[in-house]
């Protein structure tokens, strides 16, 4: 809950456990409740029995136009960014007595301590994404038939973006500053756009499944390595992982690390033997760790890098290490290329001056090593921020829209939240700056041109009474979701607030997580409010179900787009079959008076091939496989469909409950038959059947019974660990 829900004592909760309570023990807790105040809520109605037919595609617009479905002649080609999961909230079924927990968003709240209304979050999603190499999986010889093939990539068996896992130890203050040393260095050699690098603590390495979750490993800690660690770390290797260590004492296949004290913390002369054999020779610029690398007894044949220092015994520093039959190997290193010649451990003026001199050098001996483990270290300079443009797609509400500003803008144009403060302005000039904090909004339409986004394309496609209708576009953005905070509680209705762009420099996820948004995705928010005392307002989890279907069926309800295998992951992600993730969902919710405000975050790789795939190669695979003739999409054109098929969900689930949209979410969901691991991937086998009333995923175990599990937390896959509810 991100510290956002309190008790009556002020205390924040540290986990949320879920419970089933026999009769008695529901009786003893209302008894004991009864002399404070309870907020009784309606009991849910029935579910309807009756399974709606599945619905017919939506009415296809622009099949004819000469390049793309919804692009506009002599305009190219563009698209929007990704973006992530989603909320989850427990309710248990049937009516039941409801009492209050203090929220520190309520409206009970807002007047006892005139404070501020703060997002209610509820947690779902995995949104840490996958990455692209599972060298045991048994998806590899179907991914050989299936997927889509893209010369000059490596194709993605798991499909998700690919992360960077750092180990620096135990969890204390120091481990904390390495992290961030590892972390910049890194972040300064590998494309921002296609990597993400986080921090792996030990408990999360030796308890969550971040094996599959991992594209390359970093072991950078001077701590010995416990055993059980150690084994964990041995077996990604076995499964094809790639591991970089960097002045640790991690090491396998033969070698040993041993000290050599004359060395550390001196600066040396490194000769580089890079992977096509080339000798890089670093005068003077390297910082060691008074360790070098000697081979034992066993050995194993030394991979394509190597470096040794320039003195009498040619100490080893840097080996390549192959390991097993799936591919797995490790570069490990005795020199200190994590730090930077500021580095408190630099002793002396002339050792700064050498290192400095030489840092581009250090910069390419990392990226060589980078490289031979298989990222990519093309460097992509981060774009600058541009101004948002507030554009309508019905003229009929700027009028009203016009007059609702000049009531809400202060004495300079602004309307602010905590975070970000909008200035609408007639016109933008490039000498105003624009910060992640303060954007002016352009409000004059006549201004507005861009390759990546056609709001004429956008006005023909959509087609809903009230979602989507006034766009706050950007070329460049920090977070979409963050556009609409100071915005969401005050606009009316029926304006239907959406922010598009077409790139993102600060993507959010579930929690602290990031999320990649390069161009070529079609990235949204979009508001929605719900009546609390409603069919979904009760089932606030089913949101992201809704908008994951929605952007499924946006595509395969256009004609001759049918056989397109896009899917749905449970609870937030969109695939590519059950191979590879393609887009995913993030909702936040608030809960203000009898209304939830809900933005709802949405991303799906439209035209960019990296960092998995994305739409238009599954277009053009199918078209190579059925000699078809299909035309690439749009992002525009898909954002105005997906909001289009939104709207008419949640009014269907709004009349008849989850059964009227359950159909359709299970004819596109991977999960049939499916099973999964309850605990740990040790613990009992089960087949996953469904949704329960509450949007979370029913089981069948063995002995017969369907019950409903639960996320255990960890950040890595959603359906990993599965936990059983505890029962009292």
């Amino acid at each position: 809950m991100e510290d956002r829900l309190h008790m009556d004592n002020g205390l924040v909760p540290q986990k949320i456990v879920s419970v089933h309570l026999q009769d008695s023990t529901l009786k003893e807790v209302k008894d004991q409740a009864s002399n404070k105040q309870a907020q009784i809520l309606e009991p849910k109605p029935e579910l309807s029995l009756e399974i709606k037919p599945e619905q017919d595609g939506m009415e296809h617009v622009g099949r004819d136009d000469p390049k793309a479905l919804g692009e506009e002649p002599k305009q190219r080609r563009g698209s929007a960014s990704g973006s992530e999961p989603a909320g989850d909230s427990d309710r248990g079924g049937g009516p039941v007595e409801h009492y209050h927990l203090h929220l520190s968003s309520c409206h009970e709240c807002l007047e006892l301590e005139n404070s501020t209304i703060e997002s209610v979050k509820f947690a779902s999603a995995e949104n840490i994404p996958d990455l692209p190499y599972d060298y045991s999986s048994s998806l590899e010889s179907a991914a050989d038939e299936t997927s889509p093939e893209r010369e000059g990539r490596r194709v993605n068996l798991t499909g998700k973006a690919p992360n960077i896992l750092l180990y620096v130890g135990s969890d204390s203050q120091e481990a904390l500053g390495r992290f961030h040393e590892v972390r910049s260095v890194l972040a300064d050699c590998v494309d921002i756009d296609s990597y993400i690098l986080y921090h792996l603590l030990e408990d999360s390495a030796l308890r969550d499944p971040w094996m599959e979750n991992c594209l390359l490993l970093v072991i950078a800690t001077r701590e010995s390595i416990p055993e059980d660690l150690y084994q964990k770390f041995m077996a990604y290797l076995s499964q094809g992982g790639k591991v970089l260590g960097l002045s640790s004492f991690f090491t396998f296949g033969g070698f040993q690390v041993t000290s050599k004290g004359a060395l550390q913390k001196t600066v040396q002369n490194l000769v580089f033997s890079k992977a096509d054999q080339s000798e890089v020779k670093l005068k003077l610029s390297v910082l060691s760790s008074g360790c070098r690398y000697q081979e034992g007894p066993v050995r194993l044949s030394p991979g394509r890098l190597q470096g040794h220092l320039e003195n009498e015994d040619k100490d080893r520093v840097i080996v390549h290490v192959p390991f097993g039959t799936c591919g797995g190997e490790a570069v490990l290193c005795q020199v200190h290329l994590e730090l930077p010649p500021s580095s408190n451990i630099v002793q002396t003026a002339e050792d700064f001056n050498l290192l400095k001199s030489s840092d581009f050098r250090r910069y390419e001996v990392l990226r060589e090593i980078l490289t031979t483990l298989g990222l990519s270290c093309d460097m992509k300079q981060v774009p600058a921020l541009t101004p948002l443009y507030l554009l309508l797609a019905a003229e009929e509400i700027r009028d009203p829209l016009m007059q609702w500003l000049g009531k809400h803008v202060d004495s300079e144009g602004e309307i602010k939240s905590g975070q970000l403060s909008l200035r609408f302005v007639s016109s933008y000039v490039s000498e105003v700056e624009i910060t992640p904090s303060c954007i002016p909004v352009v409000t004059n339409m006549e201004a507005f041109s861009s390759e990546h986004f056609s709001l004429e394309i956008y006005r023909q496609n959509l087609q809903t009474k009230q979602l989507g209708k006034v766009i706050l576009f950007a070329e460049v953005t920090p977070t979409t979701m963050r556009l609409l905070d100071g915005l969401m509680f005050q606009t009316p209705q029926e304006m239907g607030l959406i922010a598009i762009a077409a790139r993102q420099t600060e993507g959010k996820g579930r929690g602290g997580n990031a999320w990649l948004s390069p161009v070529g995705c079609a990235l949204s928010t979009v508001l929605i409010s719900i009546p609390l005392r409603s069919q979904l307002g009760q089932r606030i989890p089913f949101v992201q179900h809704l908008m994951s279907v929605a952007v499924v069926e946006a595509v395969r309800s256009i004609p001759e787009y049918q056989d397109i295998n896009l899917r749905v992951k449970w609870p937030n992600d969109i695939y590519y079959s059950d191979l590879m993730k393609i887009g995913g969902v993030l909702v936040n919710s608030t809960l203000m008076g009898e209304t939830f405000y809900i933005l709802i975050g949405c991303g799906f790789n439209v035209t960019n091939s990296n960092p998995t795939i994305c739409i238009n190669d599954l277009v053009t695979e199918y078209n190579k496989q059925h000699k078809a003739e299909l035309k690439p999409l749009r992002a525009d054109y898909l954002i105005a469909r997906v909001v289009t098929v939104l709207e008419k969900l949640i009014e269907e689930f709004q009349d008849k409950g989850p059964n009227s949209v359950l159909p359709l979410y299970y004819r596109y969901w991977v999960h049939s038959g499916q099973q999964v691991h309850l605990g740990s991937a040790e613990g009992p086998k089960v087949s996953i059947v469904g949704l329960d009333d509450s949007g979370f995923l029913q089981v069948h175990q063995e002995g017969g019974e369907v019950v409903t599990v639960h996320p255990d937390g960890n950040s890595f896959d959603m359906l990993r660990n599965l936990i059983l509810p505890k029962r009292r």
